[in-house]
């Protein structure tokens, strides 16, 4: 008689089954575990990452292909400016994060940036890991890992991730290192790309502190990380601190949730599978079957945003309008609710959402009356 199965076999064995008969798990990333911290209310992003489906296949067997994704032209060019920040032994780079971030320290000078070839993600991992336990070992240098291989729990499993560079500081410290092409004008960036790569480096920094955790000493792992990016329109490279605390904060907590996506499989009817090899109608109602939170800034961060735009809007959801309109309107969940409230068919008066969009309603009532006059 075969014993039985733990609660975490079988988590994986129904992951597996919503995934699709012999298709392997997609694999997590930083970008993915960011995007998660972003919307962490979306049980349908949960579900499909922690089963690892690969939802780029999933949005077009739905018949809305995804185009999210950096262009060739853009990974290009972002390669060639980490090149050049990482140029003579990442001289330029360490200056940055001394000039930004410890300015207490001796400045940087025959820093050690140790070898991290290994074979596949787990020899990597250990590689990184030995590094970073012999830098702890010996403090008072400065030490640039150049593309470590981190390891995160998440759903039981380990997700392999690949920081641009890791910096030991003299003081045993540790600082996560982002290198992203837009540029800072004029000393700062697009707020809605820094925000991105505040998520993408608390991922990072958690995997960190997992790992700094297991030392006999845990080393300080910097809740501020440095941002470099191309100074104004050159390839010059220029830096900034960025606090990313709140981040971290979101990520750790969407990261437990995640890491109870049973409860969500659970609630899923019998025989649910997202496998792009079913028939689309068949699909389209096992996705349809886990509640999505969609917002336009989905359109940068999933796979599947388009197809859960369109679902949006064929619902009238305000959600579709953006978070913080659906926010100022309170109990009203439908473009029809809130139509319906503004010409005082529906809603409470006493509501100050309804109250205002009546307000509203009658200024442009009468903007409208007075132009045509």
């Amino acid at each position: 008689m075969p014993p039985p199965r733990t609660r975490g076999t079988a988590l994986r064995h129904r992951l597996a089954e919503l995934r699709g008969p012999d298709v392997p798990p997609k694999a997590l990333d930083a970008r993915a575990l960011a995007a998660l911290a972003a919307n962490p209310g979306c049980a349908r992003r949960a579900i499909l990452d922690g089963a690892g489906v690969n939802k780029t296949a999933l949005a077009s067997a739905l018949g809305s292909p995804s185009t999210f994704g950096q262009s060739q032209f853009a990974l290009t060019r972002g390669n060639a400016f980490e090149a050049k920040v990482k140029a003579d032994g990442g001289a330029e780079l360490l200056r940055l994060v001394h000039e930004k971030l410890d300015r207490a320290a001796e400045p940087p000078a025959d820093a050690r940036v140790p070898d991290l070839t290994a074979t596949g993600p787990q020899g990597r991992t250990a590689r990184t890991a030995l590094e970073l336990r012999e830098a702890a070992a010996h403090p008072g240098a400065w030490t640039l890992l150049d593309h470590p291989m981190l390891a995160l729990d998440v759903a039981g499993s380990p997700a392999f991730l690949e920081p641009d560079a890791v910096v030991v500081h003299p003081d045993g410290s540790w600082t996560v290192v982002e290198i992203k092409s837009f540029p800072l004008l004029d000393g700062s960036a697009d707020p809605a790309k820094v925000g991105a790569a505040a998520r993408q480096a608390a991922v990072y920094v958690l995997a960190l502190e997992e790992l700094a955790a297991r030392l006999d000493a845990a080393p300080r792992v910097r809740h501020r990380i440095l941002l470099v990016c191309p100074r104004d329109f050159s390839n010059q490279p220029a830096a900034s601190a960025v606090d990313i605390r709140k981040q971290r904060a979101v990520t750790a907590r969407q990261l437990a949730r995640l890491t109870r996506i049973e409860d969500i499989a659970d609630a899923l009817p019998e025989g649910t599978c997202f496998s792009p090899e079913l028939p689309a109608e068949e699909l389209t109602a096992a996705v349809e079957s886990v509640p999505a939170t969609y917002a336009p800034e989905c359109l940068s961060a999933c796979e599947l945003a388009f197809h859960c735009r369109t679902r949006s809007r064929e619902t009238g959801a305000v959600t579709s309008l953006g978070r913080p309109l659906r926010a100022e309107l309170g109990g009203l969940t439908t473009v029809e609710e809130v139509l319906a409230a503004a010409r005082g068919e529906a809603g409470d008066p006493a509501d100050p959402a309804v109250a205002a969009l009546r307000r509203a309603a009658a200024l442009r009532a009468e903007a409208l009356e007075a132009a045509c006059r």
